[in-house]
């Protein structure tokens, strides 16, 4: 049977939930799961599918017979197009109510164990204009709306800067604002691609590998400071200072104006020299009092105000007196380690990024904090009984791993040393539930708290705590 003689039309169907990857849930007439990229719980549509598996369909809505009553108008003139922001055209009360209910799913039905009373989810005061950092790609060949490819007229402004089409590398769209980083993000893009076009600087061709003008990242500290960082993709000296220059004068606040000459098939910047134009070289976030030192490569919350509720959430979940022993896994560029360490007698930060770990000791100098140490390594690897017995036996576990989850080997070695408590941060409650079911005979789920880092986006923290089961050594 070809592919298009498994595409079905269904009618009428009522969209009752909303689940992976922030898409829509309904049931096809044989009881198969519909998941829909364009509709919401309540909405009542006409499906065209355009996937058919084993288990599910995917498909698009084609017509709206009712509009759920968690509908709201999107703010962003690029909402479905963009695919950055899925949920901005359902309330935010309601986008809260389904993350809480995700993590809670997943907890129960795939990790299976049994929970305390969660606590509400704790949700963003800003719901927009929350990023502290934002990437940006250049295109010389941008997305085309089907209105102007219909139009029949002859495109001659084919330069963009903005976001990829999900799913297509080589296409970009043009973005004229966007709701995810407060001003100036907004104008300093459309400045930079308005002095670049009339200067004639070439946008970027990624199938070509081709022009001058690769990607801008801006960064906006919550002390007010700005980064922002060019990367070009060919040495033109010349074309670089023309840009660096026009932003210096037109943007005197720009605290670090950084560039990188990239010539590689892609763009990530991580093995690349930074060049510090104009300015510092780093920008400082502060968070309680602590100031931390960000610089091109660093990592740091994107969601500085929802970053702090998290890492209060964690503290308190660890429950420290100031005399316990504290590792902290996948510690990053220490920020959590650091935050909690005038609660504990010590914490242990271990990450397998270099940079990083490098960032972590320049920070906790910089915040005068003598009771942390910073070790480098692939924690499957680095964390072992030899790494215990040389630094103590820890009372409390922070763990904060990537999307992934914790590797078997790290939760293995969490079950040897079975601290009192282990406090797990994940930005991916299914893999923290594989994560929880490998550890419930030895520990029991106490306490459970969702925060919201990423409004108009299915995206969300979970923090759980798990305490030793009383029966247990």
């Amino acid at each position: 049977m070809s592919r298009n003689n498994r595409k079905q039309f269904f009618e009428q169907v009522e969209v009752t939930d909303a689940g992976a990857r922030g898409k829509g849930i309904a049931k096809a007439p044989d009881g198969r799961v519909i998941f829909l990229s364009n509709a919401i719980p309540g909405d009542i549509v006409d499906v065209q599918t355009t996937k058919k598996r084993k288990a599910y369909f995917e498909g698009k809505a084609t017509k709206f017979h009712t509009y759920s009553d968690k509908r709201q108008e999107p703010e962003c003139s690029h909402f479905g197009v963009c695919g950055g922001c899925k949920w901005q055209n359902m309330r935010y009360e309601d986008q809260l109510f389904y993350k809480q209910r995700e993590v809670e799913n997943n907890l129960k039905r795939l990790g299976k164990v049994t929970l305390p009373e969660p606590h509400p989810i704790l949700g963003s005061e800003k719901q927009f204009f929350y990023r502290n950092k934002m990437e940006f790609s250049f295109s010389d060949s941008r997305w085309l709306t089907q209105e102007e490819i219909d139009s029949g007229r002859e495109l001659k402004d084919k330069d963009a800067l903005g976001f990829h089409i999900p799913g297509m590398w080589d296409k970009i769209l043009d973005i004229e604002k966007c709701y995810l980083q407060e001003d100036p993000s907004n104008t300093i893009r459309l400045a930079v691609r308005g002095f670049s076009r009339k200067q004639g600087l070439p946008f970027f061709n990624p199938r070509h590998q081709t022009g001058l003008l690769r990607t801008l990242m801006i960064r906006i500290a919550s002390t007010g400071e700005i980064m922002v960082l060019v990367q070009f993709f060919e040495n033109d000296q010349n074309g670089i200072s023309l840009l660096l220059d026009f932003l210096k004068a037109e943007f005197p606040e720009i605290t670090s104006l950084l560039y990188i000459v990239n010539n590689k098939p892609n763009d990530t910047i991580y093995d690349q020299e930074v060049i510090c134009y104009h300015g510092r070289d780093h920008i400082f976030e502060e968070m309680e009092g602590l100031r931390f030192k960000i610089n091109a490569k660093s990592f740091y919350q994107t969601n500085s105000e929802q970053a702090y509720t998290l890492y209060k959430v964690t503290r308190d979940f660890a429950g420290l007196t100031g005399k316990e022993l504290v590792y902290d896994l996948y510690t990053g560029t220490g920020t959590i380690a650091q935050f909690v360490a005038k609660k504990a007698k010590k914490v242990i930060g271990v990450e397998a990024v270099p940079e990083a770990i490098e960032d972590a000791k320049t920070n906790a100098q910089l915040n005068h904090i003598d009771n942390v140490e910073f070790f480098t390594g692939d924690m499957k690897k680095v964390f072992n009984a030899q790494f215990i017995s040389a630094h103590g036996v820890p009372d409390v576990i922070i763990t904060d791993p990537p999307r992934d989850g914790m590797h078997k080997d790290v939760v293995q070695q969490i079950l040897d040393i079975a601290p009192s408590k282990v406090v797990y941060v994940s930005c991916n409650s299914a893999t923290q539930a594989r994560d929880l079911a490998l550890m419930d005979e030895m520990y029991k789920v106490s306490r459970v708290q969702p925060v919201d880092m990423f409004p108009q986006t299915h995206h969300v923290e979970n923090v759980v705590l798990l305490e030793k089961r009383q029966n247990r050594n």
